[in-house]
């Protein structure tokens, strides 16, 4: 995955940056990171917010545990909550 194509995610899920580099999924949001590298593939799950730092990419979850993973080794971002589409959602029969 390239930069842009990390931050045109972020973007369409309604992240914001803050001051220290973090951008952060709105209230309720997150998102799980598919990383593979020689074959071997993990994932990240519940990521509130991410840090990109050149190659680096630091996912931060609610816990404040840390993941740090290769930006090109990230081939896909699964986004979670009602804030994952960036507008809201309406159930049927609830207004």
């Amino acid at each position: 995955m390239t930069g842009d194509h990390l931050d045109s995610i972020l973007k369409a899920a309604g992240a914001r940056a803050d001051k220290e580099g973090w951008v952060a999924l709105p209230e309720g949001g997150a998102m799980t990171l598919h990383v593979a590298h020689d074959g071997a593939s993990m994932t990240v799950p519940r990521v509130e917010a991410l840090r990109q730092d050149g190659e680096l990419v630091f996912a931060r979850n609610a816990k404040r545990d840390l993941f740090v993973v290769v930006r090109s080794d990230v081939y896909a971002v699964a986004l979670e909550g009602e804030a994952s589409v960036g507008r809201a959602v309406r159930r049927a029969g609830f207004g």
